[in-house]
């Protein structure tokens, strides 16, 4: 179905920060899949996993257990807790916009009948059901599908007076926002916003949900984006590159919460089979092993400083490897466009930004290399 434009190019291999396409032309790749393959391509731990899986145990249903799932969810609990257990709990899916229906749904559930709306920020992203569509901000993507679910409002980025007002009525049950919003155009809250979200919804009884599908594992330079700025969510959403490319999110939610699902409110056919999990360990045991986090905040500290200097680059946003860089007069499709065919993969995150977020196993000298093909691209 039309619902993508027709692709520039079509890769068909990929090792580390590299792709090739059909013609055998390389690219280096500064997208990862839009923050997925965060290990780079075909790692061979998530490789090795996922063979010896296929050839154990892939499928048996939700209805019966499995040894897999339950140690990716101890770990997760860990590194919410930033290395200790957080006391929390974890339903398996496929994606991010199901990590974020769990959310919704167990934002309802929990809260009770009468309190069922939600409260996110314009310029967020939370996914493409009708649900999490309508919690997206963005109202150009709600018109062709109305009418959409109700319980949702939208208020100011970064706007805690906004937050305020929205957050008093006795239906509102939960807040949902990203660290960084990444479709919006990669802009971070800042640490005050977050304690003001925080503590309103502590005052008012209401869940704090922070969607980590696009921050979450490394990719800010902490193992989560809410560690920056001091709070401990209710509800943590996730995906993206928990597989490294495997389809697999996660709802995490702190355990009183989480006890407000009971068996058949909430369920997923493939959700935490045994493949995807198996892709999920490998890739939490190389992701610790190789301390992404400090990773992530050298290389986007390279990354940052490198794009800031080049001539055509009026600033430089973002936390750790999740990077938009502000062209002065460019514009930033058509960059995009020049960059791939000189063999850079990044996207336009907006009319006037590229987006960079590389494999957290990015390397100094690749990462020199995309600011020198970006510093020629926009030298034209």
């Amino acid at each position: 179905m039309p619902t993508y434009p027709e692709p520039p190019v079509t890769f068909v291999r990929g090792e580390g920060s590299r792709l090739y396409d059909d013609s055998g032309k390389e690219y280096l790749d500064f997208l990862s899949g839009l923050a997925v393959t965060s290990l780079g391509h075909s790692h061979p731990a998530v490789a090795d996993a996922l063979c010896e899986q296929a050839k154990t145990l892939l499928h048996v249903s939700n209805l019966y257990g499995t040894t897999v799932g339950p140690e990716v969810a101890t770990t997760l609990d860990r590194l919410i807790g930033d290395g200790q257990p957080a006391g929390g709990r974890v339903f398996f899916c496929n994606s991010g916009a199901e990590a974020n229906e769990c959310a919704l749904k167990l934002a309802r559930r929990w809260a009770g009948p009468g309190r069922h709306v939600v409260i996110s920020a314009y310029g967020s992203f939370h996914g493409r059901t009708l649900a999490t569509l309508h919690a997206t901000g963005q109202p150009e993507k709600h018109e062709p599908f109305q009418p959409l679910p109700e319980g949702f409002r939208h208020v100011a980025w970064n706007d805690a007076d906004a937050m305020d007002r929205a957050t008093s009525g006795e239906e509102v049950a939960a807040v949902l926002l990203e660290p960084v919003q990444g479709e919006g155009g990669v802009n971070p809250a800042t640490g005050e916003y977050f304690a003001a979200v925080r503590r309103l919804c502590d005052e008012r009884g209401l869940l704090m949900i922070v969607d980590e599908v696009q921050t979450g594992l490394g990719r800010t330079g902490r193992w989560f984006g809410f560690q920056h700025f001091g709070v401990q969510p209710d509800v943590v959403t996730m995906a993206k590159a928990l597989g490294n490319g495997v389809p697999i999110g996660a709802c995490w939610a702190v355990g009183d919460v989480a006890s407000a699902f009971r068996p058949g409110d909430h369920a997923t056919t493939f959700g935490g089979q045994p493949l995807a999990t198996a892709a999920a360990r490998a890739v939490l045991a190389v992701m610790q092993k190789e301390r992404v986090p400090e990773r992530a905040a050298a290389a986007g500290a390279r990354l940052g400083a490198g794009l800031e200097a080049i001539p055509g680059v009026a600033g430089v946003r973002g936390l750790g490897l999740l990077l938009a860089a502000r062209l002065e007069d460019a514009d930033a499709r058509t960059a995009a466009s020049a960059a791939l065919d000189a063999g850079l993969v990044v996207n336009p995150i907006s009319p006037t930004a590229l987006r960079f977020a590389p494999s957290l196993l990015v390397t100094d000298d690749e990462i020199d290399e995309a600011v020198a093909i970006v510093a020629k691209v926009l030298s034209v």
